[in-house]
C-alpha cells in the first residue's frame, strides 16, 4: 500500500516521505480500515517534529484521525463490522499505522460508525477535535444532561476543538459565547451556532462576554495564560475551566482568586483520559453526528504525495481543516 511515513523526527520536508509498504493484517481485537480521508491535527505535526516524543522504531505512519470503510477484522471482533463506514481516532497512538495511508490497522474501540449521509469531510474532522471538545464539556460534570440551560464560554471558537465544543454544547441545550480574533473566524463560529461571538482583540471584549454570560458554568479553554483575566471575570462557584492546549510558557495561576471564585481548572489530553470516560465522550460525538448536529469546518485537501505541504499548512495555523486523501 502507499503510505506517508517518517523514520526519525524533524521538519516535515526533511523526514516525511511516501513509500510502498506491506498492507498490515489486523491482530486480535483490531480492525483494518481502507482510508478515504486522513485529518491532520496539531498533535500530528508536533509528534512528527519531535516535540512530544522520541524517534519511532523503524517507521511511523502519522495522523490520529480519519474516515474510511472497515476492510477486515481480527479475532474477537464482530464480523458484522466489515464493510461498515467509520471514523477513526488515536490511530497512531502506540501504533505505527496511522491514517496517512491507504489502510490503517488499529484497535476496534478506536473506530466508531459514521452515518451513511455524513460526508467524508465530517468523518475526517472528528476524532481528536470532537472527542476533546466532548470531554472538555463533560469533565468534572454531571453528564451532558447538566449542560441544558448552562452557559458555556468557548475560547477560540473557529478552531477545530472550539467548533465542536460550540456544536456539542448547543446540541445539549447550553447557551454559548465564544471568542475569536477576526471577522473571518467570527463567521465560522456563528455558523457553528454560537449565541454570541466576541473579537477578543477589540475594546470592551471582556465586558461584552460578562454582560452576556454573567457567571459561566464551563469554559473550554485553548490558551489559559492569555485568557486568565477573562475566565476569572466570568467564573464563579462551580465553574470548570477545561484546558486542552499548552502554551510556550506555563501561566502563573492566581490560586487565591480561583479559591475565592470556587472555580476549578481541569487539564484535558486525550492520550491520558481513562478509557471509560473516553468511551462516553466518543459515544456522545457519534450520537451527535448521527443526529445531524455536527458539521465539518471548511476543508483544504491534499493528496498523499503532498503530505509535507499538508503538515506545513497545519503547522502555520491554517484556518479550517486540512485533510489528506490517499
Amino acid at each position: 500500500m502507499k503510505a506517508a511515513l517518517y523514520r526519525r523526527t524533524g521538519p516535515a520536508a526533511e523526514v516525511l516521505s511516501v513509500a510502498d509498504i506491506d498492507v498490515p493484517d489486523p491482530g486480535p481485537g483490531e480492525v483494518r480500515v481502507r482510508i478515504t480521508g486522513s485529518g491532520v491535527n496539531p498533535t500530528d505535526w508536533k509528534t512528527r517534529a519531535g516535540l512530544t516524543g522520541r524517534d519511532p522504531e523503524d517507521f511511523q505512519v502519522p495522523h490520529q484521525d480519519g474516515v474510511g470503510v472497515v476492510d477486515a477484522v481480527g479475532a474477537g471482533v464482530d464480523a458484522v463490522s466489515a464493510g461498515r463506514r467509520v471514523w477513526l481516532q488515536l490511530a497512531a497512538f502506540g501504533n505505527r499505522y496511522g491514517t496517512a495511508a491507504e489502510y490503517s490497522v488499529l484497535p476496534a474501540e478506536r473506530v466508531a460508525p459514521l452515518p451513511d449521509d455524513a460526508s467524508d469531510d465530517l468523518g475526517a474532522s472528528l476524532g481528536v477535535p470532537a472527542v476533546t471538545a466532548a470531554h472538555c464539556l463533560l469533565v468534572r460534570g454531571a453528564g451532558r444532561e447538566a449542560l441544558r440551560g448552562a452557559t458555556v464560554l468557548v475560547a477560540g471558537g473557529a478552531g477545530a476543538v472550539g467548533h465542536y465544543a460550540i456544536e456539542l454544547a448547543k446540541h445539549a441545550g447550553a447557551r454559548v459565547v465564544t471568542t475569536v480574533s477576526s471577522e473571518e473566524k467570527a463567521e465560522l463560529a456563528r455558523s457553528a451556532g454560537a449565541d454570541l461571538v466576541v473579537n477578543y482583540r477589540e475594546d470592551g471584549a471582556v465586558d461584552r462576554v460578562r454582560e452576556f454570560a454573567g457567571h459561566v458554568d464551563r469554559v473550554v479553554e485553548v490558551a489559559l495564560g492569555a485568557n486568565l483575566e477573562l475566565d476569572l471575570a466570568v467564573a464563579g462557584a462551580g465553574t470548570v475551566i477545561a484546558v486542552y492546549a499548552n502554551e510556550p510558557d506555563d501561566p502563573v495561576i492566581p490560586t487565591r482568586r480561583f479559591m475565592v471564585a470556587n472555580a476549578t481548572i481541569s487539564y484535558v489530553l486525550l492520550y491520558g483520559v481513562p478509557s471509560a470516560e473516553l468511551a462516553v465522550a466518543t459515544a456522545w460525538v457519534s450520537a451527535a453526528a448521527a443526529g445531524g448536529a455536527l458539521s465539518p469546518l471548511p476543508v483544504t485537501r491534499y493528496g498523499l504525495d503532498d503530505v509535507v505541504a499538508a503538515h506545513e499548512a497545519v503547522e502555520n495555523g491554517a484556518v479550517g481543516k486540512v485533510v489528506v486523501v490517499p
